[in-house]
This record gives structure tokens, sequence and C-alpha cells, in this order.
């Protein structure tokens, strides 16, 4: 069976290399050339096996897409395509949620290749759902119904991580290595402070969802 992959890149021509290279390797492809539609089709397609994501998307960061797409229920294997090289960039792509990175120029047969060896890994996925809240990486906000809601750059990245894990507990180191650039110097009381202000965002907008503590482990959102 060919397993159907979101490719998501704005330079109109890799696109289509890559559309057309993943076919010839026995893929099917959902191509989407900005975030936003990314995260629609992330959650509209129900039979999409992984993504190929590239960071520098024209209306937001891919690594918040991922992050997006994650807190929103999408669960499969996600390749980052970037032109950056440093461990930082690296490091910063994995605590968003993706599962590889290759960097620019790269060969599609080593893309192919990195991509069947993540899906003979993962098994069969099923989308989860975070109760009322939806991230948007966009608009870089949260809605509950039809209320939306303007999150901070960091705000976004803790709620994105919490909503990754929904109803599991997420420790605090994991919490201030998404919200925060690798190796950046965070106290306790900092973290306690964002995760204040989003149990307040997300009680004034009449979510049903909170964030809860697990003194001495972490915290969770149910």
């Amino acid at each position: 069976m060919r397993r159907r992959i979101l490719v998501v890149e704005d330079d109109h021509g890799l696109r289509d290399v890559l559309v057309r290279g993943l076919r010839d390797e026995g893929f099917d492809t959902v191509p989407a050339q900005t975030g936003a539609v990314a995260l629609r089709l992330a959650s509209a397609t129900a039979d999409l096996a992984a993504a190929v994501l590239d960071v520098g998307l024209p209306d937001a960061d891919g690594r918040d897409v991922c992050q997006a797409m994650r807190a929103n229920g999408f669960l499969s294997p996600v390749i980052f395509l970037t032109a950056h090289h440093r461990l930082t960039d690296r490091l910063t792509g994995f605590s968003a949620g993706g599962d590889d990175y290759l960097a620019k120029p790269f060969h599609l047969a080593e893309l192919a290749a990195r991509l069947r060896a993540l899906l003979k890994r993962a098994g069969p996925v099923e989308p989860t759902a975070n109760g009322d809240v939806t991230l948007d990486a966009v608009r870089h906000g949260m809605a509950v119904g039809g209320t939306e809601v303007a999150l901070t750059p960091t705000e976004f990245r803790l709620l994105a991580a919490l909503m990754a894990a929904p109803g599991e507990i997420v420790r605090r180191r994991e919490l201030i290595r998404a919200g925060w650039p690798e190796g950046s110097q965070v106290s306790e009381n900092t973290l306690d402070q964002y995760l204040t202000r989003l149990r307040r965002k997300l009680r004034d907008a009449g979510s049903g969802m909170t964030v809860t503590t697990a003194r001495g482990v972490g915290h969770r959102l149910s």
C-alpha cells in the first residue's frame, strides 16, 4: 500500500521535485505551500503517514507548525527540511516534535530512505484530541470554540508541549526545553509564572481544560 506523505515546502520548484520524486519512490503526496495549509491538511487528512516540513515557511516557522500539528493530534513522523546546519537548530527541531532533520541540499534518495526507516518503526496512529483547545501556528494563538486568544511565543511553545501529551505528565525540564532556546538559563519561578498565565488564559476563554501540577514531577493538561 502506498503511504501518503504531507509535503510542506514554499519553494514551487523544490516542492514539485519533492512531489514527483517521492511518488517515483512509491509514496503518495499531499502538497502544501504554507503553514496555514499544512495545519488544515494535517487535521483534515486522516491517513497521512508522515510529514516532510520545511522550517522556513512564508507565514510561520516550520517548528511552530510542527508543534501546533502535534498539539492538535498529529502523531505521524515529521522530517524537517532546513538550510540551517547548527546543532542548536537541530535540537530546537527535535524539541518542537520533529523525528528527523535533513539539511539542504540533500539527495531525494536519502529523504525517501529516512521516511521508510521512520515508517518502519512507527506503528499505526490514531489522531488524539485536546478537548476544546486548538493551536494556530500562523496567528501564534489558541482557539477555544469560537474564541481566539493570542499567546506569546513562549506561551505557545509551552502549551504545545502540554497538548502534544494529552493527559500525561510533562516534566518541568522538558517544558523548559520546549519553551526556551537550548542553553537558556530559566528559573523555576519563571516557568511557574508562564504556566499561571496559561491557566488564566484558558479559564478566561471558557475552556474546560487547565494545567495541573504533579508536585515535584511536572505538569499536565487535563
